[in-house]
This record gives C-alpha cells, structure tokens and sequence, in this order.
C-alpha cells in the first residue's frame, strides 16, 4: 500500500511541475497535468489534496472545470491546439512508416477529442462578467 501511496504522490508531483509550467508557457496546456495532480493527491493524501485545491494555480485553471461550471474559450482553443500539434506529430510519424490502422485511430481520438471540447465542455465566461452578472442579481 506505501509503494503505491509513494507512486501516486510522485506522479501528482510531476504533474503539478509540468502544470505550473503550462500554465505560464503559452503552447504547454496546464489544463490536463493539474487534472492528474488533483487525481493522484486524491488518491495518495488528504492533506496534498487539501493544499492543492487551495492553491493559486487549481483555482485559476481547474476549479470551475470540477464544480462542472466548464472552461474559458480560450483555455479550450489551447487545449485544443496543444493536442493537435502533438498528435499531428505522431500521425506523420506513423504515416511516413505506412502504419494506416494507427493513423485512422488517432484520428478518431483526434476528432473526439476535439467534438468533445467543443460541444461536451460548457463555456465559461471570464471571472470579471461572472462577478458583474452576480451584482446585477444581487441589486
């Protein structure tokens, strides 16, 4: 049980690294990194879950994600994007060594994974409309 424990805390470290890296380069998605270091705190403490979704970085990137509010347009495109370019590498990749089979099943990936976040993922608007529809209620 400590092994996998261990395993799940160095996995969630890696991702929240690789997270707050993407989440100030423009081209390296933070998005799915901090959804596995959310995940892996989860499954290996209380207390590394419990600072992480307190922190700076889940809360600007994930948290309305979570509570099921949905994305940013603009965290949706360089999703997106970011997986695009990569799975285009992979597929030239494949087609240059005549892998067809591979090539029209990353495809599909491809494609649900963009049908996904563009009809299955809520838009959210940016926190400054939310905060201004909210006072409009509020009066």
């Amino acid at each position: 049980m400590k092994i996998k424990k261990a395993f799940y805390i160095v996995l969630g470290c890696i991702g929240l690294g690789i997270g707050a890296v993407g989440a100030v380069l423009p081209m390296l998605p933070a998005f799915p990194f901090l959804l596995l270091a959310a995940f892996c705190f989860g499954k290996s403490s209380e207390k590394l879950h419990t600072w992480f979704i307190n922190t700076k970085l889940y809360k600007n990137n994930l948290e309305s994600y979570v509570k099921g509010q949905g994305m940013t347009k603009k965290t949706k495109i360089k999703i997106m994007i970011t997986v695009t370019l990569l799975m285009a590498f992979g597929f030239f990749m494949m087609f240059r060594k005549d892998l067809y089979i591979p090539c029209a099943i990353l495809g599909g990936v491809w494609l649900f994974h963009i049908l996904y976040f563009t009809f299955g993922v809520k838009n959210l608007k940016k926190e400054t409309e939310q905060k201004n529809c909210a006072e409009t209620i509020a009066e």
